[in-house]
């Protein structure tokens, strides 16, 4: 009984955050939808016995993912990329992108509805089976190559998320002062004073 509360629960946050994410104007607002998403997800995964999947969602995608989607979002400014309200193309795209939504939602019902039949039962595991201890030999043996794929590439998206915002945020260049020194030393030697005549001696 206790196991269905759960599922129930971790289900409604996850799709409740999931909405927020892409209805939420405010990008603070879409990531704080995300992180509740991501919370719900794992908690899907402790009712799946899967503790491990459950742990790196929340230290992953929660604790890195997020943070550097906020960071972002703080470099480039709250309203950075918001379209303005009311231009006929957002509303073309919002409109087609909900019609697109529903159709995936009848093709999907219709799917599960004419699948009926019984429920495929799995083979049993053994105990070891995504155990932290199995993932991580997994993780560091075969999975080596794609996992340091994945951090050059999380590198790679920070340090253009930091160019863009230097690009976009660049400080109006200041009018320069000249030099006082400068004045002090004029004559043909001077390259702004090179070409006009010597002065002329005093008796």
């Amino acid at each position: 009984m206790s196991g269905n509360i759960l599922f129930a629960v971790c289900s409604i946050v996850a799709l409740v955050g999931a909405m927020i994410t892409i209805g939420a104007r405010n990008p603070i607002r879409g990531a704080i939808g995300l992180l509740a998403t991501i919370a719900g997800i794992a908690g899907l995964f402790l009712r799946l016995n899967a503790q491990f999947m459950a742990a790196i969602q929340l230290i992953v995608y929660a604790g890195a993912v997020v943070v550097l989607f906020v960071f972002v979002i703080m470099l480039l400014g709250p309203d950075a990329g918001a379209a303005p309200a009311g231009i006929p193309k957002a509303r073309l795209s919002r409109a087609v992108a909900g019609i697109l939504l529903a159709l995936l939602a009848l093709i999907g019902g219709a799917l599960v509805h004419g699948a009926g039949g019984k429920p495929t039962a799995f083979a049993p595991v053994s105990p070891e089976h995504g155990s932290v201890a199995a993932v991580g030999q997994l993780l560091f043996g075969k999975g080596l190559v794609p996992f340091e794929l994945a951090t050059a590439l999380l590198i790679v998206a920070v340090v253009g998320a930091i160019a863009v915002a230097k690009s976009k945020h660049q400080p109006k260049a200041q009018k320069t002062i000249e030099n006082p020194t400068k004045r002090l030393f004029h004559g043909p030697l001077h390259p702004r004073d090179a070409g006009r005549p010597l002065p002329k001696e005093s008796a």
